[in-house]
């Protein structure tokens, strides 16, 4: 029996098949004039075609999709019908028969060689079945066909043609000698190599990508492909390919790759280069919003309050817009919660509570609920309500093990702002015992630790996150550095903090590290040329304590006591450089 929905389906197929001029034209005989009634129109499909679709259908959906396959294509093959083949190719795929699949779309595409559809189909069906040697041809084709305008595009698109396929190395040899004829030509030719780069890197070849990328920014240099593709492996950790992105932005160009490569410096923590990006892509597009609400972030991480809040104002000024525009489909929500959370951060800094507390009653996004109120309670906390502050956090809803894990940190924050050791020791030793794996967790205690003293308990956690996580490079960086600071195994700190940078290759924070490790061992011009690049790289109350104590040492006293105005400039409070200036008896 047939279900009604397949019988409606075949009125909308036949509906379409009268109207089908192809069709029209197949018949043997017309009609005489006058002899259809007024309003009505003749579709011209004979009787014995309409039983074979009818027929051809029935056995497709019935349990014989074979010979409904056959009865299809050769009613496609006798009216040269585009959708009967299609049909018939659809019929072949549903039955999971790719061999009859490819062959009524070859047929397809004998009976209409200048039809894009046909020749894409023989494409995605020889890609399905892995022949992808075969490919080669349908791919020149497919570029041929398109009109001059579009072949950019084609040439772009190749690559998702073989998302699915296992074998990138080979899609990217097979798409190599597809565009043979164009890897040399100036206007095709950056696409060419774009599109066999983003294979190989696809196939986990990033030489052989980042070769790609040179040969097509060779024939352009101002090129998007290519430097796109050189920037994906950048942020992969291929650095040869920034030459690429470099040379590319000393041309015109698009703002977006200016941005994501500002994005990539954030990722690999440098900071100040991040920022020179930033502040162009803000020149040369002022109302691109996600720009400022980026450069406020790292301005405020760099201790620039007054330039972080005119950043992050333009950005809730421009979002704002955008959110309130009746043609915007993508809702800024979570990054207005960001901006707003940061602008209340600041106004906490500057003691301006009120204003705090009004950035943070702008959010009304539940999600973010656990982030609100922690901000709510650090303002509690700032004013002396510590208590309170901490009942706040506790009280929070938990959706999920994130929000609880959340809540943790948060409290701990607070209380070691507010040199509670004690008590966030006691807080992070419950939450361990309720999730004794939680690396982060193990590290926050060891930190604890060592400010409570307990340097014996600090060593042995961190040990033991080392042992259980051997690539979780804050820990290495973290007892190296307490080697170095109390001037003790000084080889074995190096080592540690090494092995840190191994991780984190370029950190700033491991960097200063290493040079009072230098420092220590009393290789002084050393440790100043690795702190002037941190120091650059991450402006910070801390590196500018122990700059502006390795240069003191060198007899450069003037630029020593510069370096920690400007730390305090950047964190008053910062218990290192507050230490720092006492023990060298100046007033900067």
């Amino acid at each position: 029996m047939i279900s009604f929905h397949r019988s409606a389906a075949f009125i909308v197929l036949f509906a379409a098949l009268f109207a089908s001029p192809a069709i029209a034209q197949s018949t043997d005989t017309a009609p005489a004039p006058n002899e259809a009634s007024p309003g009505q129109t003749d579709s011209g499909l004979s009787a014995e075609l309409f039983y074979q679709l009818l027929l051809g259908e029935l056995n497709a959906i019935g349990g014989e999709p074979g010979v409904g396959f056959s009865i299809m294509l050769d009613a496609a093959r006798k009216t040269g019908d585009a959708r009967l083949f299609k049909r018939a190719t659809d019929i072949a795929l549903r039955a999971r028969s790719g061999d009859s699949a490819l062959q009524a779309a070859r047929a397809w595409r004998t009976a209409m060689p200048q039809s894009r559809e046909a020749n894409r189909y023989v494409l995605q069906i020889l890609i399905g079945l892995n022949r992808l040697g075969e490919t080669i041809d349908p791919l020149k084709r497919d570029l041929a066909l398109a009109p001059a305008p579009e072949r950019i595009a084609v040439i772009n698109s190749m690559p998702t043609y073989f998302s699915r396929a296992a074998d990138k190395a080979g899609a990217a040899d097979v798409v190599a000698q597809a565009l043979a004829a164009q890897l040399e030509d100036k206007t095709l030719g950056p696409a060419a190599w774009t599109s066999i780069g983003r294979l190989r890197a696809a196939g986990k070849d990033a030489t052989g990508a980042l070769e790609a990328a040179l040969r097509g920014q060779e024939l352009d240099p101002g090129a998007d492909g290519p430097a796109i593709l050189a920037l994906t492996l950048f942020g992969s950790g291929t650095n040869e390919a920034e030459s690429v992105v470099l040379r590319y932005l000393d041309h015109q160009p698009r703002f977006e790759v200016r941005m994501d490569y500002a994005t990539a410096l954030l990722g690999r923590q440098r900071y100040a280069e991040s920022a020179m990006q930033l502040e162009q892509v803000t020149r040369e597009k002022p109302e691109y919003a996600r720009a400022w609400l980026i450069k406020g972030t790292l301005e405020q991480q760099n201790r620039q309050p007054e330039q972080a809040r005119a950043s992050l104002l333009r950005f809730v000024e421009l979002a704002t817009q955008v959110k309130a525009s009746p043609d915007e489909t993508e809702e800024p929500e979570q990054a207005l919660t960001q901006a707003y959370l940061r602008l209340a951060e600041l106004a906490e800094q500057r003691r301006d509570y009120t204003a705090a507390q009004d950035w943070l009653a702008r959010i009304d996004n539940a999600q973010s609920m656990v982030s609100v109120q922690s901000r709510r309670a650090a303002i509690l906390a700032r004013q002396g309500k510590l208590a309170e502050a901490r009942a706040m956090i506790r009280a929070l809803p938990e959706k999920d093990p994130a929000d609880a894990r959340m809540k943790i940190s948060a409290e701990v924050q607070i209380l070691r702002d507010n040199k509670q050791y004690q008590l966030a020791y006691d807080v992070l030793r419950g939450a361990l015992a309720a999730d004794p794996n939680d690396t982060d967790l193990q590290y926050d205690l060891s930190m604890i630790a060592e400010k409570l003293g307990r340097l014996d308990e600090m060593e042995r956690v961190l040990r033991a996150l080392i042992a259980a996580k051997p690539d979780y490079h804050h820990a290495y960086n973290a007892l190296g550095y307490s080697l170095a600071d109390r001037n003790v195994r000084l080889p074995e700190a190096r080592e540690l903090i090494l092995k840190a940078l191994e991780y984190a290759p370029g950190d700033p924070f491991i960097s200063d590290s290493l040079a009072w490790v230098e420092y220590r061992s009393g290789n002084h011009a050393e440790a100043l040329r690795i702190l002037k690049k941190a120091y650059a790289d991450k402006p910070d109350a801390e590196i500018a304590a122990h700059l502006g104590e390795v240069m003191w040492t060198l007899g450069q006293k003037d630029e020593a006591i510069a370096v920690w105005r400007e730390g305090l400039g950047l964190n008053a409070d910062n218990e290192t450089l507050l230490e720092t200036i006492k023990r060298f008896r100046v007033n900067p």
